[in-house]
């Protein structure tokens, strides 16, 4: 197979550099290529960049920066940008957990999420922390293997988080839901060095769903946890009431029927 990496930490991230060398490791990976970000583009999102021109700068053998987003990043590798043709995608290893509610803004996850988009299986990985990045190589290396095994289907993506200790610490593996997490922290006013006034956004507000089956508590008890997420955002049990609800109206007399 070929693979894909990239990210939202940036092509120098040290994540996306473990995840780079353990695929010489991996016996079915044929043949590799990273094309990730210039910079740091964390929080992107599943933005693409529409109303600038995309540059893909060559930085190493294999190795591309883009000036643009994840989702850019993917959408260029796969469809055309470059003469290879990827297997699967994988993302990370990002440097912050990417749970509950956080899979939203994580461009981490968008960055699968266009892999998936254009039809390739997708991963997102990412260690809930930011020192030990030889606990999550560890980790892929133990996992990866094995991934051809399983099917995912055209809607899915696999989303890991693994917490930031010592492998040794690793109580094992836990397949789980995404929990869910408090409104975040409010906007932080500050100054900038000419006294101008500027905001931050809050930090993120702390675990509200955090149940046993969860991405949360899978963590937080020292468990790697997989979580797979679904594209399709439809709120299928929400049919039946709405379709009563537009059932009162009649359109072509512009009123209440």
């Amino acid at each position: 197979m070929k693979v894909l990496i990239s990210n939202d930490d940036g092509f120098q991230a040290p994540g996306i550099q473990a995840l780079w060398h353990l695929l010489d490791d991996i016996a079915w990976c044929e043949e590799k290529l990273m094309v990730a970000p210039q910079t740091n583009r964390s929080g992107a999102s599943n933005a693409l960049t529409l109303m600038n021109p995309l540059r893909l700068t060559q930085q190493a053998p294999a190795v591309y920066s883009v000036n643009g987003t994840p989702s850019d990043c993917v959408h260029l590798a796969v469809n055309g940008g470059v003469a290879f043709q990827a297997d699967m995608v994988i993302s990370g290893i990002n440097a912050g957990a990417n749970m509950g509610d956080d899979v939203l803004y994580s461009g981490t996850v968008a960055a699968a999420t266009e892999g998936r988009f254009l039809g390739k299986p997708s991963i997102a990985v990412s260690l809930c922390g930011h020192r030990h990045f030889d606990t999550a190589q560890q980790v892929m290396q133990q996992l990866l293997p094995n991934f051809p095994k399983v099917i995912l289907d055209g809607d899915t993506i696999l989303n890991i988080n693994i917490p930031d200790c010592p492998i040794s610490d690793i109580k094992g593996v836990k397949v789980t839901r995404l929990g869910r997490r408090h409104a975040s922290e409010k906007v932080v006013a500050d100054r900038d060095p000419r006294g101008q006034p500027m905001l931050w956004i809050g930090p993120a507000g702390a675990a509200k769903d955090a149940a046993e089956d969860t991405d949360f508590a899978a963590v937080a008890q020292g468990y790697v946890s997989l979580t797979p997420l679904k594209i399709d955002l439809t709120h299928y049990a929400m049919h039946s009431p709405l379709q009563t609800w537009v059932d009162q109206f009649d359109l072509n007399a512009g009123a209440l029927a």
